[in-house]
């Protein structure tokens, strides 16, 4: 298969081409992200396509990370995956290319899983995937690793820092604590939130989604027919707002002022 991957869930951006299968060429970038990623995603993927002697018309999917992650981040990966899919419309192909929707979380913990593997390191049965969420939050997911490849273990949710510990014990296998060794932490989360994360065990490693990780996942999730039409492709947001407005501001300050005890003066 050939396969174009964007990931621009965080401040860091990936665009990768392949066809997922080991040990095959990719062609890949990694560099800033966040405000730039609109200006520069799309000559970045002319550029690998030149590069690898692909054409638009000659892919069979268009992989995005779909989140959660930087609400810009994701509109962008997913818009411009939406028009390059449309953008290779034939009369064999009238909607476009597929569009393959992945979890950002579950990308997350394939970088990790080929991290350990790169380094003859044996890879944990479960993987807690925690990226930072800002506003004093995370997103976290957690992963069986099998044989068979990653598997949910509950689906992305935010968290507060200091409660990471008291969420994932129920979710977690029995053979699987965080402090028996056989689930790791991965994620951009350590250094940010370092003093309310000290209570949780666990090895630890740092990393982040990325188109390569995509390019893994794909044919898996190919085959099992998780690919929609461009028109279906959609964000995964998790947090529904990211701002108050002013309205809701001024209502949580007169409610912060009634709940002051009253002052009399004698």
């Amino acid at each position: 298969m050939r396969l174009l991957a964007l990931e621009t869930s965080t401040d860091t951006l990936s665009v990768a081409l392949g066809s997922g299968a080991p040990g095959s060429p990719v062609w890949q970038h990694t560099g800033p992200g966040g405000a730039q990623a609109s200006a520069t995603l799309l000559p970045l993927v002319q550029t690998l396509l030149t590069q690898a002697g692909w054409t638009l018309h000659s892919l069979d999917a268009v992989v995005f990370g779909r989140g959660p992650g930087s609400f810009t981040g994701l509109r962008t990966a997913c818009a411009v995956a939406q028009g390059l899919a449309y953008g290779a419309q034939s009369p064999s192909q009238p909607g476009g290319l597929p569009v393959l929707a992945v979890d950002t979380l579950l990308a997350l913990a394939q970088a990790a899983c080929h991290t350990l593997e790169q380094a003859s390191d044996p890879v944990p049965g479960v993987i807690v995937a925690l990226l930072d969420a800002r506003m004093d939050e995370l997103y976290v997911a957690p992963y069986a690793h099998t044989a068979q490849g990653l598997s949910p273990l509950a689906p992305p949710r935010l968290c507060a820092p200091q409660d990471l510990g008291a969420y994932l014990a129920p979710c977690l296998p029995a053979n699987a604590g965080l402090a028996e060794g056989r689930c790791l932490l991965a994620g951009n989360v350590f250094a940010a939130y370092a003093e309310r994360l000290a209570h949780v065990p666990g090895q630890r490693l740092q990393a982040l989604p990325s188109a390569s990780a995509l390019l893994q996942l794909a044919p898996g999730l190919l085959a099992r027919g998780s690919a929609v039409a461009a028109r279906d492709a959609l964000p995964l947001y998790v947090r529904d707002k990211v701002a108050q407005t002013t309205a809701e501001r001024d209502a949580l300050r007169l409610s912060a002022a009634d709940a002051l005890p009253a002052v009399t003066t004698p």
